[in-house]
């Protein structure tokens, strides 16, 4: 729901001790609000502590460089606002890891800590980019749309839950120019004669630079009309055959960093939880935001917490994965070699505020994580449905470790999302699982399903949480039902080819766990070609991505990635 610009109440002063100065530059009244001392000291930028709810998270916060409780202004109700994608081409790879990331971070939250997300994110669908790329006979609207659309497949393949609303920032003017207007009003903002709006940094004075420290930078004018180094744009004049709207100042369109501040205050008002990006937008956008939220608001702190993620970077570089640098890929082009799980995997093994190198040595890694974890999923299936025989299972260990393993994670998760550790709790807990799911031909002793029923769920639970499908449903399509039916069916034959082959059901009154044996030593001739075709279909449907495992007279089958779409 929108809530109107004009209804904002209860705002607080921008601080004690200001007074206004009126001087006029190029024929234009500035106001503009200054110190008794003439320019902010440095605790001017002090960080407020919420008051509120203690959502019992600590998490870093850019406005204070350290770990700060997360607190929130409504008891289990965060309020966090993102910087979407400027649709003018193909998302990237560098895009999807800051979009998991938090998108891990969000899902943490809501399954672990109960807390209701409420996600807003724009999408810039007018900028000098949109502008340069399109092209004869696609506007400039046709082809945003396009590749709004495009992002928004991109993200769903990647599991990212939808925000609460997505905003366009064109659907938007009249809110924008009217924001501006108020901007302008307070005295932090100034007209050009050439019909540009700037926001007056002088204005704040040292307020200016809460994430980045520059306030005592002063800059001379270096465009025609800008007044200072380090001044923005608010509103930008058309140009010939642009696109634009009509303002009190002529013609135009928006600045970037208005769009954020704008529509983030039309949803949430003067106060934000959460404000979350990739490092790169620290400075100058989300300093820039911060400024003109607060100038419109008057109040002294707008958004409580930011986060940012760190920059992807291909294998023996230290530059980010961008489009000006060439140096990408694009998400619909990484999907046809790895799947969005092991990219989430990708993801969890770094601390999302931590630079990730991306390489295929770093893609293998977390295919072999999720690779033991499925397959622990899978063995464990198998013996607690009667198919794998083990020695009998040391059960007080194993609910032990479950029990370590669940406080471990919380507490992980609770220090600033610390996934890679929360993975390492996990990765531990299937060690000790697997040393307890050593197969034998005979039957020994009692059966205990029940403890790795449980490991089971709390792993499937969690790998959830971080959006980690271990069914892989996504991978098999709609008809995933019909397909695991005729799976069955075909294995459940080929068992029985095969068992006919081994003439185990001669010796199965025996020791129905020799099948090898048989195999070894008492193989007929004339079965032996039944025998090979068992193993050819095995061995074929494996590169197909249907994994068949033969356990004594039983087999059991998983469906899996294809080895050679991987390898495309």
């Amino acid at each position: 729901m929108r809530l109107p610009l004009a209804l904002v109440a209860n705002l607080r002063p921008l601080n004690a001790g200001f007074r206004k100065r009126h001087s006029i530059h190029n024929g234009v009244t500035k106001t503009s609000l200054l110190s008794s001392h003439n320019i902010c000291s440095r605790a001017d930028r002090k960080w407020i502590k919420p008051a509120g709810f203690d959502t019992g998270v600590k998490t870093y916060n850019s406005l204070t460089k350290q770990l700060e409780h997360l607190v929130l202004a409504q008891e289990r109700i965060a309020t966090w606002y993102s910087c979407g994608p400027t649709v003018y081409d193909h998302a990237h790879l560098g895009h999807a890891c800051s979009y998991v990331r938090f998108d891990i971070l969000q899902r943490i939250l809501s399954r672990i800590f109960e807390i209701n997300v409420i996600h807003v994110m724009v999408i810039t669908d007018i900028d000098d980019k949109i502008i340069q790329s399109s092209i004869e006979n696609i506007s400039h609207a046709v082809l945003a749309r396009m590749h709004e659309e495009e992002f928004k497949r991109d993200m769903q393949a990647l599991r990212v839950i939808p925000p609460s609303v997505y905003m366009r920032v064109t659907d938007n003017i009249p809110q924008i120019v009217a924001f501006i207007q108020r901007i302008i009003g307070n005295g932090h903002a100034y007209v050009t004669s050439q019909g540009n709006v700037y926001f007056d940094t002088q204005s704040i004075g040292n307020r200016y630079g809460k994430l980045v420290n520059i306030g005592g930078i002063v800059g001379k004018m270096v465009a025609q009309d800008k007044r200072d180094l380090r001044d923005f744009a608010l509103w930008k004049a058309s140009k010939p055959h642009e696109p634009h709207w009509e303002s009190p100042w002529g013609q135009g369109r928006p600045g970037w960093h208005i769009e954020c501040s704008t529509i983030a205050s039309s949803v949430f008002g003067s106060q934000l939880d959460i404000h979350s990006g990739g490092i790169d937008l620290a400075f100058p956008h989300h300093e820039n935001e911060i400024a003109q939220s607060e100038a419109y608001h008057q109040c002294e702190q707008w958004g409580n917490y930011f986060l940012h993620s760190g920059h992807l970077h291909l294998k023996g570089s230290m530059e980010k994965m961008s489009k000006s640098l060439k140096n990408y890929v694009t998400i619909k082009d990484f999907l046809k070699s790895y799947t969005a799980n092991e990219f989430r995997v990708f993801c969890l093994l770094t601390r999302y505020r931590s630079a990730i190198e991306y390489s295929d040595a770093s893609m293998n890694g977390a295919r072999s994580t999720l690779s033991t974890i499925s397959s622990f999923y899978h063995n464990a299936q198998a013996y607690m449905q009667g198919h794998l025989q083990c020695q009998p299972v040391e059960e007080g260990i194993l609910w032990e470790r479950l029990s370590v393993t669940q406080s471990i994670i919380r507490k992980a998760l609770a220090d600033d999302f610390d996934t890679p550790k929360a993975v390492d709790a996990i990765m531990s807990l299937i060690y000790h699982g697997n040393c307890q799911l050593q197969p034998t031909t005979k039957v020994v002793g009692p059966r205990s399903p029940a403890v790795f029923g449980a490991i089971l769920s709390y792993v499937r639970e969690i790998m959830d949480v971080f959006g980690v499908d271990l069914l892989d449903t996504k991978e098999v399509n709609d008809s995933s039902g019909v397909l695991n039916n005729v799976l069955e069916e075909l294995v459940h034959f080929r068992r029985k080819v095969r068992n006919f082959a081994l003439s185990v059901e001669d010796r199965a009154t025996q020791d129905p766990h020799t099948a090898s044996e048989i195999q070894k030593s008492h193989l007929r001739p004339d079965r032996e070609p039944l025998l090979k075709a068992c193993d050819a279909l095995r061995n074929n449907l494996a590169p197909l991505g249907v994994q068949i495992k033969d356990r004594g007279i039983d087999s059991t089958w998983e469906i899996t990635r294809s080895v050679e779409t991987r390898k495309k």
